[in-house]
């Protein structure tokens, strides 16, 4: 029996607080995980699809919107004009490519240029198509480094990646 006038609450608080220091020390038990198996979740789901259904009012507000979404999510690895080798890759040693080189290896495939974006690389490039870019914002971005920053690509006639 406790005692009158005695509450159990500042005993029941210490034994709470032992309780989380005592978890706090365990090892964690949820394990994300490897970005090999993130890779082939994402690629398991993509789909070109998704984009099929994606209509824009002109190219300049597409490629407005794709200009925000590289500034947003593109630019601290691939710098401002797409040449890599910036100063945030090289402090966390990652090997960036050029978007803009002439042998990019996506240059002249859009497709290939969604499916990267959407599912990322074991390198470091993020799955963006399940960490929270939409495929509207994916489409925009493929626009403007396409169009944009490479504007080589748009001249080129149709089927041969333009």
């Amino acid at each position: 029996m406790i005692p009158r006038g005695r509450s159990i609450r500042p005993a029941m608080a210490v034994a709470f607080a032992m309780a989380v220091a005592v978890a706090a020390c365990e090892k964690p038990q949820f394990e994300p995980p490897d970005r090999a198996a993130r890779i082939a979740a994402a690629d398991e789901i993509f789909s070109m699809a998704l984009f099929d259904s994606i209509a824009w009012p002109s190219d300049s507000i597409r490629a407005l919107e794709g200009n925000v979404v590289y500034s947003t999510y593109c630019r601290n690895c691939h710098g401002a004009l797409g040449r890599g080798e910036t100063d945030y890759d090289a402090r966390r040693g990652l090997e960036v490519p050029s978007l803009v080189a002439p042998a990019w290896q996506y240059a002249e495939a859009r497709d290939s240029v969604l499916h990267r974006v959407f599912v990322g690389h074991v390198q470091g490039m993020p799955t963006w198509g399940v960490a929270g870019i939409s495929p509207r914002e994916m489409d925009a971005v493929t626009h403007y480094l396409m169009d944009v920053l490479r504007p080589e690509v748009a001249a080129m006639p149709a089927g041969d990646g333009g």
